[in-house]
This record gives C-alpha cells, sequence and structure tokens, in this order.
C-alpha cells in the first residue's frame, strides 16, 4: 500500500511537472513552420493572409503571443523598393517549439552560424517536416527572397504575384532540411533555393512543395 502511495503520488507529480513544461514550450516559441499551407498553392491572400494564417496556428497551438510574421519578401512595379522578409520579423532571438534557439539576430539567421536544419525547423505542433528521401518531399518553404532576406532583383515573378496566385508564376523557396538534388551551396539554402514550378499546390508538388512557410514572432 505504501509503495502504491508513492506511485501515484509519483504519477501526480510528473503530471503537474509535464503540463508545465509543455505549457513553458508553447509560451517561448517565436518561430515555426507552417503544419499546413492554405490550400491555395501560393495564393496566400498577400502578407497580411498569410501572417493571419501564422497567428491562427500559432493561437491554435497554445502559444499566447499574437504578433507573428510570415517570412515572405514581395516585389513592387516599376522598379520601386520591395518587402524584405529579414524587416519583418523583429530582432530575435527564436526558439522553436522545444525551445532550441534557431539564431539569435537578423545577422546570425541569414549566416552559416544559425541552427536551422530539419531536426529544428519544426511546426507549430513541435513536429518534423518531411523532406528530401522521405515518402513524401515538403522541403520547398516559400520565401520570395535572396539569401540575404531581401526581395530578389533577379527578374521576372519571384513572389507569384505578391502571394496571389495559384496558377501561374513562380516563388523562390529555400530548403529547411538544407539538402538538395545537387550538393551545392543554393541546394543548402534555408529560404533561397531554387523557383517553384508553378504556384498551383500541384505545381509546388512537382518540386517538393506544399504552400508551407515561416513564421517569426516579431516582438
Amino acid at each position: 500500500m505504501k509503495h502504491t502511495g508513492i506511485g501515484a503520488a509519483a504519477l501526480c507529480i510528473t503530471a503537474v511537472f509535464g503540463s508545465g513544461f509543455a505549457h513553458a514550450q508553447s509560451t517561448d516559441m517565436s518561430f515555426f513552420v507552417t503544419s499546413v499551407g492554405l490550400g491555395k498553392g501560393a495564393d496566400l491572400g498577400g502578407l497580411e493572409g498569410a501572417d493571419a494564417h501564422c497567428a491562427a496556428l500559432a493561437k491554435a497551438a497554445g502559444a499566447p503571443h499574437t504578433n507573428w510574421r510570415a517570412y515572405l519578401s514581395t516585389t513592387a512595379p516599376g522598379g520601386e523598393a520591395g518587402v524584405n522578409a529579414r524587416d519583418r520579423i523583429g530582432k530575435g532571438p527564436w526558439r522553436n517549439a522545444r525551445g532550441v534557439v534557431i539564431a539569435n539576430s537578423v545577422d546570425e539567421l541569414h549566416s552559416e552560424a544559425n541552427k536551422l536544419t530539419k531536426e529544428t525547423a519544426l511546426t507549430e505542433k513541435g513536429d518534423a517536416v518531411s523532406g528530401r528521401g522521405d515518402a513524401v518531399n515538403m522541403h520547398d518553404i516559400l520565401t520570395g527572397s535572396d539569401p540575404a532576406g531581401n526581395y530578389s532583383t533577379a527578374g521576372g515573378d519571384t513572389t507569384c504575384m505578391n502571394w496571389t496566385s495559384s496558377g501561374d508564376g513562380s516563388a523562390i523557396v529555400g530548403h529547411h532540411d538544407r539538402v538538395g538534388l545537387k550538393d551545392t551551396r543554393h541546394m543548402k539554402s534555408w529560404n533561397s533555393s531554387h523557383g517553384s514550378r508553378g504556384c498551383s499546390p500541384d505545381g509546388l508538388k512537382s518540386s517538393g512543395g506544399a504552400g508551407l512557410f515561416y513564421c517569426f514572432r516579431a516582438d
């Protein structure tokens, strides 16, 4: 009977501390990869729609913060300056759903010192995103950005018409698992690997994408 009581008490303590730890993880999260897209390929409803999706997923996962921003760049017509993804996400540091710091600052995030890998680029639920070599490859993450996190000046459509197209166009994507068909610098880039094969769900899927993108808490 005495052992039973001790065991029950231990279970209660574990439950209490386990619950508190899980809540602390959720409270601490400031970065994630969306677990699902919006169902319309790269048509995210523009930056506003993408930000709202980040906030909704974070809220559903139990995160109390509301100031979430999608890591997406946009371009502007007539040679005017676009919006840089790096300017939208705050100053850091950023932690994933398990509390691991993926970068302490914007500059570190865009350097070789960042800790973004398949093991750390987790969803808001703390799950890994499948990548190259898995049964389903979803490592193409929408960014519309160059390696420095700025909008691209390469010419042509690099943002699927500023995240409003689910058909024609193309968007720059990064590889969250830092792996590609060819072992090159671009294929190892988390934010600027190559252009997508269109903007539709099927177009994104054809090169290993599912309309997912990065979300950062911009506090």
